[in-house]
């Protein structure tokens, strides 16, 4: 079962990806984009960890919201409100429970993600974070891992597209050839939530062999 804390881990984890990737998210955004995809992340998730910190939520689903909250206040363009949605629909769809097993927390990603396809009237193919999101949050049905993998593929398989949405569909056939920022962004998501489960497993395996 996963606690508060875990899901306080997970942001942290996010926040110090993108704060390493920043640079690189900022790259990809600029051929296609404002140029400015990292830096809006990174003070967006920097945000985030202050906010749990200060106030931090007794609820894995609590932590969620508050982070979704926060990116909506605190991120420009569409990536606050996009990042914001997934996060605090989740969050609402895991309710007050104390603790949420793997099973809820994957159908609670399927229904934020759900959400974001909604919002950005999106889908996979377009070129945009879905297409690293839902390939990565259906493979959680098989592990953590999975996911990761899944994600990271699906935001490289972005690079052959055209965009059909947002900024950079607008550039049509100049779209092709560079990899989606938000694709790459999402990866970096479901690779730390990949991280701090294999973490906790492997806290887990240490305490039990104790």
């Amino acid at each position: 079962m996963r606690d508060a804390e875990f899901f306080r881990r997970w942001m942290a984890a996010a926040t110090a990806a993108v704060d390493r990737e920043a640079a690189r998210l900022t790259e990809l955004d600029s051929p296609i984009g404002d140029a400015d995809h990292g830096a809006n992340l990174q003070r967006g998730f920097t945000a985030v960890l202050a906010a749990l910190e200060a106030d931090p939520p007794d609820h894995p689903g609590g932590v969620l919201q508050l982070a979704g909250r926060t990116l909506i206040s605190t991120v420009g363009g569409a990536s606050g409100p996009l990042y914001g949605t997934l996060l605090r629909r989740a969050g609402k769809e895991l309710g007050e429970a104390a603790e949420v097993g793997d099973d809820e927390l994957r159908r609670a990603l399927y229904a934020g993600v759900g959400a974001v396809a909604q919002l950005g009237g999106a889908a996979p193919g377009d070129k945009t974070m879905l297409d690293a999101l839902v390939p990565g949050v259906a493979a959680l049905s098989t592990s953590y891992r999975a996911a990761r993998d899944a994600a990271e593929h699906g935001a490289l398989a972005t690079v052959p597209l055209r965009a059909r949405k947002g900024r950079a569909g607008y550039l049509g056939e100049r779209s092709i050839g560079h990899e989606d920022p938000g694709a790459a962004s999402s990866a970096l998501l479901l690779a730390a939530l990949a991280d701090v489960a294999e973490a906790a497993a492997a806290e887990d395996a240490a305490g039990g062999a104790a």
